[in-house]
């Protein structure tokens, strides 16, 4: 693989199995980094591993549940041991609650918050010394909170606008550290969509209908690839921002 503008970059992307946290690991070892991929299902994580690495890049797998405290320790403590540092963390793994607010459950709420804010903090905070004077952060959020009705996205617009929040004060507490922290908020055809899409055909072609580029984003070629960018040089002055890359669907503010 040539040298690409990530090279001598070490990334860890969390959920990075399928969907949008594959497309990202493989643009990111597209432009030389050397990926960390983290998930629940080994083989997932080993089919995104073999790709990179029939491409010419470096990968390699660690099984991890990011709602484990102890699992995410032992996680970081791997990324370092194998790859010698970290310049590239991507929370990207996120468990969704869904469902009316009288219908969602506690324990949904309770994986929500787990998987997202929860984990994003403590692996930002896992990471942090490792990240410090060369550092980038994305995570992940979601247009739901902007959605013209909120109706059933209650609980998983909270779990995520919370994320918006944890990612604005790491832009300011440790932009000093030269670490920057955006936030990505992505329609991308990952499985889950592609289900949903083919389960609910009239509300997905209603959906569609309200992007203006009329299509779904790519997970690598639209979302990995911006990331990537966002992680680079190119990017060294942008931090604390909220970026939708939903083919101009939402106002975020």
């Amino acid at each position: 693989m040539e040298k690409g503008k990530l090279a001598n970059k070490v990334a860890l992307v969390t959920g990075a199995g399928q969907g949008v946290g594959q497309g990202i690991a493989l643009a990111l070892a597209k432009e030389g980094a050397r990926v960390a991929v983290t998930g629940r299902t080994i083989e997932k994580l080993e089919a995104t591993c073999t790709a990179i690495i029939d491409r010419g890049g470096e990968a390699f797998p660690v099984v991890c549940d990011v709602k484990n405290k102890q699992a995410l320790i032992s996680l970081v403590d791997q990324v370092i041991a194998q790859l010698g540092g970290l310049q590239i963390l991507v929370n990207n793994a996120q468990e969704v609650p869904l469902g009316n607010l009288l219908s969602v459950t506690d324990d949904a709420f309770e994986a929500g918050w787990q998987s997202g804010p929860q984990a994003t903090l403590r692996l930002m905070q896992l990471c942090h010394p490792y990240l410090k004077g060369d550092g980038c952060i994305i995570n992940l959020a979601s247009s739901a909170a902007k959605r013209w009705d909120m109706s059933n996205y209650g609980a998983y617009a909270a779990v995520k606008e919370a994320i918006r929040s944890l990612s604005r004060a790491a832009a300011a507490e440790w932009g000093p550290d030269n670490i920057r922290t955006n936030v990505i908020l992505p329609h991308a055809l990952s499985p889950g969509m592609e289900g949903w899409m083919e389960q609910n055909p009239a509300e997905a072609a209603a959906f569609v209908a309200t992007i203006p580029q009329r299509r779904v984003g790519d997970c690598e070629k639209d979302i990995g690839r911006f990331v990537a960018s966002l992680c680079s040089d190119e990017s060294s002055y942008v931090n604390g921002q909220s970026i939708a890359l939903d083919g101009g669907q939402a106002l975020i503010a």
